[in-house]
């Protein structure tokens, strides 16, 4: 407010300076221009009264440019068809239009130039028997010509400068959507990776210290393996919490990598152009397929049967498939431990050279699963890592009971967001020694 109230003054003592200048050169001009012309009245108050409008309206051309140029022009038009003859009364015209003319609309500004020329030069002058010189009306009207050519440079630079101002905020705006959109894709994908670094681990956690609770009394070598189960899985688990929280606390970006392991080249523009520092790796690789029997082995730790079917030729596929892939079974089968106590699994892998097929379906629990009171977003987060990559998943009961998950991704991966490149390039690392 002090700065906007500061500049309106000095507007206004601008203004008020300007007319004052005008209003000394008109005087004193138009003195002398009388008394040079022959056959013109000579000036008396009436004719200083006129010569003094036009300045006086110029103190008010910001705040009401159009009233100023109407006050200027009738002053000047009364004041040569008053025949004191001509001289520097044009000046306060001039600049009242020129101010009107840039800020204000063409079409109540530009026509004043018109009936000024026509009232004050040629015809109404040669009309009222006063001598008109042909020579001076071309030249006028050549000099109107410029003047409206000024008033219309001055239009045309002044909507460069704001078309320029108005695309440099819109550039500016989506700069910060584009920021703010970063900035939740990346809570979103720092929110997924907790998940699949927790929540197996966690119901593995869950399930057998539950059955060392059941067995300590009656079996206790049994318990004694489950405990040993629980402090091997909250140990990985930790370590690789640690790793992602150094990762999250570096603030580095991790430009994508394509493990050679994977015998797959980046073919996407969002995953190959890609040139942020990257972070430190995990301790850990990330699971993928080809780790799906240790992964299996830790969930029939806990007493879950699972069975695996593979349709088509195994083959290589790029890091961030292979990790989603295997994340995505992974969820499958915490679920299943969660929320079917008792059930049977069955892992269905179809290769095609389009896509690969998930498919993990389970039987009715046989036990009543116990009740956390919290709901889970495994789900959701395996939806929104399929999507990611172009591909698709759905969950649901089945006909026959039970639950099914089946998910189709595509051989090679769409192009990603910024959060998702990040998040799964980070998975599909390789443990750095």
């Amino acid at each position: 407010m002090g700065a906007s109230a500061k500049w309106e003054r000095g507007s206004v003592v601008k203004d008020w300076g300007l007319a004052v200048v005008v209003a000394v050169i008109q005087l004193a001009g138009s003195s002398g221009a009388n008394s040079h012309q022959t056959g013109v009245r000579s000036l008396d108050a009436f004719a200083y009264l006129l010569l003094l409008a036009g300045p006086i309206a110029l103190g008010f051309r910001r705040v009401l440019p159009e009233p100023a140029l109407l006050v200027a022009f009738v002053a000047t038009v009364t004041y040569v068809l008053s025949d004191y003859g001509y001289g520097p009364i044009f000046l306060s015209l001039i600049i009242a239009f020129l101010s009107a003319a840039i800020h204000r609309s063409r079409w109540r500004t530009y026509p004043v130039v018109a009936v000024g020329y026509l009232l004050m030069v040629w015809p109404l002058p040669a009309l009222l028997g006063r001598h008109s010189d042909a020579w001076q009306a071309f030249g006028l009207l050549a000099w109107v010509g410029v003047l409206v050519g000024i008033a219309e440079g001055v239009r045309q630079r002044r909507a460069v400068v704001l078309a320029r101002a108005q695309r440099a905020e819109a550039t500016r705006r989506d700069d910060q959507a584009q920021q703010a959109r970063a900035a939740s894709e990346e809570r979103l994908a720092i929110a997924r990776e907790l998940h699949d670094v927790l929540a197996h681990s966690l119901s593995l956690i869950n399930v057998q210290s539950s059955v060392a609770l059941e067995l300590f009394d009656r079996k206790p070598q049994q318990a004694a393996a489950a405990l040993a189960t629980i402090k091997t899985t909250s140990k990985e688990a930790l370590t690789e919490v640690h790793t992602l929280l150094h990762a999250i606390r570096s603030g580095a970006t991790v430009a994508p990598e394509y493990p050679e392991s994977t015998g797959s080249e980046p073919d996407s523009p969002a995953l190959a152009t890609r040139s942020e520092p990257p972070r430190p790796a995990p301790r850990a690789p990330a699971p993928t397929l080809e780790d799906l029997d240790t992964l299996l082995e830790r969930t029939r730790a806990t007493g879950l049967e699972v069975d695996t079917k593979i349709i088509g030729m195994p083959k290589k596929l790029p890091s961030v498939i292979d990790v989603a892939a295997a994340r995505i079974i992974q969820e499958s089968l915490t679920n299943v431990v969660r929320h079917a106590p008792g059930a049977t699994a069955l892992i269905a892998l179809r290769y095609t050279p389009e896509s690969i097929d998930i498919t993990v379906d389970n039987t009715r629990p046989t036990r009543t699963a116990a009740r956390t009171g919290i709901g889970g977003n495994g789900i959701i987060g395996m939806r929104e890592r399929a999507h990611a990559l172009g591909g698709a998943l759905t969950a649901g009961p089945r006909p026959s009971g039970g639950f099914r998950v089946a998910a189709r991704l595509p051989a090679r991966p769409a192009a990603l967001s910024s959060s998702d490149v990040r998040a799964e390039a980070s998975n599909g690392r390789e443990a750095s020694a």
